[in-house]
């Protein structure tokens, strides 16, 4: 049963703080505890994300595919649904629009509602310069400074060697992610509910070195070994770190999968065919 509703958005976003003067007084009717991000809302229990992580039984992502990739991470329970609603631009993981947002979160208070599991990364990062650890629903990015060199990046699937890339980067996608970042690098699309893993280059100096999907059950370790580069490792186009040479990322199905909402009515081809303008029957 859904007794805490926890709503996420971006402070400057117009719109969603317009829809929030509604939202939750129209919850709170409902008999609903509402828990806002700090200081976003009135009305409303203030909290930061991983408290709304821990105590939401359901969540809501008011933005665009950016604003639910903040909390998704966060949400250590696969049992708590994640509502994305679509305020941004393309919006792969955020399908909900605006206009039927109040009609599926009614049927969602009631119980009626499809989700699909998405595969989630554990991605480590062992350095000289200490350890990081990350979890990530789209990708993981290691690239190169705007004024660096390509960069080598030696990497493993498991315990095999597959290629040491001479690149801008390479990306680490789950099947969610594959709409994203890897798809600009020429990236396959994968149903985002396969268990599998995308290798992508960026920009490769060798024209044959192609995207590549392993294995979720595969462990990728990627060594850098480029000297005195800029070179940073990004987790779902959240703030990264900086990498350094011989830092060892490692990255690996965490185990967990994070539940989206999904409408019944509209089928994953269906969002391709409209956000990528492929056209209508």
């Amino acid at each position: 049963m859904i007794r805490t509703v926890g709503i996420v958005t971006k402070p400057q976003e117009t719109k969603a703080a317009q829809m929030l003067r509604w939202l939750i007084p129209w919850l709170r009717k409902r008999g609903k505890k509402v828990c806002v991000e700090n200081g976003l809302a009135r009305g409303a229990a203030s909290c930061n994300k991983k408290m709304m992580a821990a105590r939401a039984d359901l969540i809501i992502s008011l933005g665009g595919d950016g604003t639910l990739l903040n909390i998704a991470p966060l949400v250590e329970r696969p049992e708590v649904p994640i509502l994305g609603v679509n305020m941004g631009g393309l919006g792969f993981i955020t399908e909900v629009a605006v206009d039927e947002f109040e009609s599926v979160l009614s049927k969602t208070l009631d119980g009626d509602y499809e989700v699909e599991k998405r595969m989630t990364l554990e991605v480590q990062v062992r350095g000289k310069k200490g350890r990081h650890k990350f979890r990530v629903l789209n990708d993981v990015v290691i690239a190169k400074g705007a004024r660096s060199r390509i960069i080598d990046l030696e990497t493993y699937v498991g315990d095999d060697y597959l290629c040491t890339y001479r690149a801008d980067g390479l990306i680490i996608s789950t099947p969610t992610g594959s709409t994203a970042y890897s798809l600009a690098a020429a990236g396959p699309i994968l149903e985002p509910t396969l268990g599998a893993i995308v290798l992508a280059p960026i920009c490769p100096h060798t024209l044959t070195n192609r995207p590549i999907v392993v294995p979720s059950n595969a462990a990728i370790r990627v060594t850098l070994r480029s000297f005195g580069d800029t070179v940073i490792l990004i987790p779902d186009g959240q703030q990264g770190v900086r990498l350094n040479n011989g830092d060892k990322v490692e990255a690996r199905d965490y185990g967990l999968p994070v539940s989206l909402i999904k409408l019944p009515s509209r089928s994953y081809y269906d969002i391709l065919r409209q956000k990528l303008k492929w056209g209508e029957r």
